[in-house]
């Protein structure tokens, strides 16, 4: 069964529940110098966004930000270039070279967002068919597939970096952690950072 974990913060209490995964996402388009990110980021509900002062805090807490395109098909010879573009921050590791990205507005709200809460909360990987990374993200509730079950692949791309195309598990509120990351971590497997010491957003009880 899929799992969409979902908080509700009056409570405090994590509900984990049955749900699908999400598919596509809107947003963001637009240029960026090394100072700045595209003013179109997609901003979480209920809070003003601030697209260049989270870039700020991302190098503030050694990380690099990363403008990545969507493209489709990189499992064949012919690519397409989509239109969304999404800004990640990267934290690479000085000890062993590993690497974590999280998506820009997930790094810096203070509210709670799917893809924190599942880094948190870490649930089991369980048993998967195929990708693991991939299927685990499928299994809390959010996607990482560029044409599904096609096999044409894709992924969020940055030309000249290490991980040149990305597995980005999106969650249904737009929120995103590497699909790895997240993996890794469930099964108590630090990369990059421990994402819960630079969340803006703290877990209560962590």
């Amino acid at each position: 069964m899929k799992l969409l974990l979902c908080a509700v913060t009056a409570a405090s209490v994590i509900f984990v529940s049955g749900c699908g995964a999400v598919a596509g996402t809107p947003g963001a388009t637009g240029s960026s110098t090394a100072a700045q990110v595209p003013a179109g980021v997609t901003a979480p509900a209920g809070e003003r966004f601030d697209a260049n002062a989270a870039a700020a805090y991302c190098r503030q807490t050694k990380g690099e930000v990363e403008l990545r395109r969507a493209v489709y098909g990189t499992n064949g010879s012919q690519l397409l270039w989509l239109a969304e573009t999404k800004a990640f921050c990267q934290y690479t590791s000085k000890k062993d070279g590993s690497r974590i990205h999280i998506l820009l507005s997930t790094l810096y709200t203070t509210k709670p967002t799917l893809a924190a809460l599942a880094y948190y909360i870490a649930p089991p990987t369980g048993s998967c068919q195929g990708n693991p990374a991939s299927c685990y993200c499928t299994y809390l509730g959010g996607s990482d597939q560029f044409g599904g079950t096609t096999g044409a692949g894709g992924g969020w791309y940055k030309k000249n970096a290490i991980d040149q195309t990305l597995e980005a598990c999106i969650f249904p509120d737009m929120s995103s952690i590497d699909s790895w990351g997240l993996a890794y971590h469930a099964n108590g497997i630090v990369r990059g950072i421990n994402l819960e010491k630079v969340m803006r957003y703290k877990y209560p009880g962590s």
